[in-house]
């Protein structure tokens, strides 16, 4: 199977995702969380091109519709696992990003059953920008966490902040999916 230049992109952001947890775990190591930022970033990256590539050379693909929302998935799960595996993050989030990352995966399964395609909506965009960019925040956050020695409020209510903003933007934007999947597909089949 030859793969275009925007799959290739996802299959890397997949193979980046456990190399960027094991890095994120990796206690002893010196800077990890830095290490681990900048391939969490680069994996970031890779979304933002990869689906910029197929929209410009008309490279759109039933593979890359279908493995592109999957790897960011992954690798945004990966960091949420990873936070929590460092104290720095709810069971309860973690809980609130799969069930909905399980729902919406499921609709679209069922939509593609149909041959619908039900587009990402601007809520879902917002929700997956917001969840890379504070889990950006939070790994730098730990790589220069003695600077929370100085402050009221701990790393671990930082980050709880942070990814409980997400967890409500996933419901919100979770909620506006399934809504609109109402619209465009037959439940009763």
């Amino acid at each position: 199977m030859k793969l275009n230049l925007p799959n290739r992109l996802t299959i890397t952001r997949i193979i980046l995702t456990p190399v960027f947890l094991a890095v994120f775990l990796w206690e002893g190591l010196p800077h990890r969380f830095l290490i681990a930022c900048i391939i969490f970033v680069a994996g970031a990256v890779t979304d933002a091109v990869d689906g910029h590539l197929a929209r410009k050379y008309n490279e759109i693909t039933n593979f890359g519709k279908l493995l592109d929302p999957i790897a960011d998935k992954i690798l945004t799960t990966a960091a949420l696992l990873g936070f929590l595996g460092e104290g720095l993050c709810s069971v309860w989030v973690v809980m609130i990003v799969l069930t909905r990352e399980f729902t919406i995966s499921s609709i679209r399964m069922i939509a593609a059953a149909d041959g619908v395609v039900i587009p990402a909506n601007i809520w879902g965009k917002v929700k997956t920008a917001t969840q890379m960019v504070f889990t950006v925040i939070i790994m730098l956050a730990c790589e220069f966490g003695s600077v929370f020695d100085r402050l009221p409020f701990t790393l671990a209510d930082f980050s709880g902040c942070l990814l409980w903003i997400t967890a409500v933007l996933t419901v919100v934007s979770g909620v506006i999916y399934v809504k609109d999947s109402i619209k465009v597909i037959d439940y009763s089949k």
